[in-house]
């Protein structure tokens, strides 16, 4: 078949322990649609946009969107909290290791953003910053195109 070849869905699964002690994995964000942004301490760019991706978490917030950082710092942790505390940076955060970014498909360089919706799925990958202006009517679409019977599902806080 001659055409553009469809991309296979991906769904990372995966587990991580936040900085704040909790403990969360993708199957307990099934039903919130997801913005991942892998960052580490020592990037320039990761450092820039992190201020509006705090405002993107509060903006959304009420409607479930969920934002993650996941860090690759090889640092102490508790030098990744100071650095979190410092800018103050609310969303949740993890340390992680090669096993999380091979369930997003690797990773070529910092940031890197992934937006997920309500099934676990990417729907957009992002190489380097974000932006947030752009990020927004994909946000919009995804909790606009759930199923109904997706909106009604309340999972546990991350």
């Amino acid at each position: 078949m001659i055409g553009v070849p469809v991309r296979e869905e991906r769904r990372p699964e995966f587990s991580v322990a936040l900085r704040d002690g909790r403990q969360l994995d993708a199957q307990a964000l099934r039903g919130r649609v997801v913005f991942v942004n892998i960052w580490a301490t020592w990037c320039p760019p990761c450092r820039a946009e992190m201020p509006a991706l705090q405002q993107l978490a509060d903006a959304y917030a009420a409607d479930g969107v969920v934002v993650i950082g996941l860090s690759v710092d090889r640092r102490p942790p508790h030098e990744v909290d100071a650095f979190l505390a410092e800018r103050g940076i609310r969303y949740a955060n993890a340390i992680i290791d090669e096993d999380v970014l091979q369930s997003f498909g690797g990773v070529r360089g910092y940031p890197t953003s992934f937006l997920l919706d309500r099934e676990g799925v990417i729907r957009h990958t992002v190489m380097g910053p974000v932006g947030v202006v752009t990020l927004r009517p994909a946000i919009r679409r995804l909790l606009e195109a759930s199923p109904p019977s997706l909106r009604a599902v309340t999972p546990r806080s991350p």
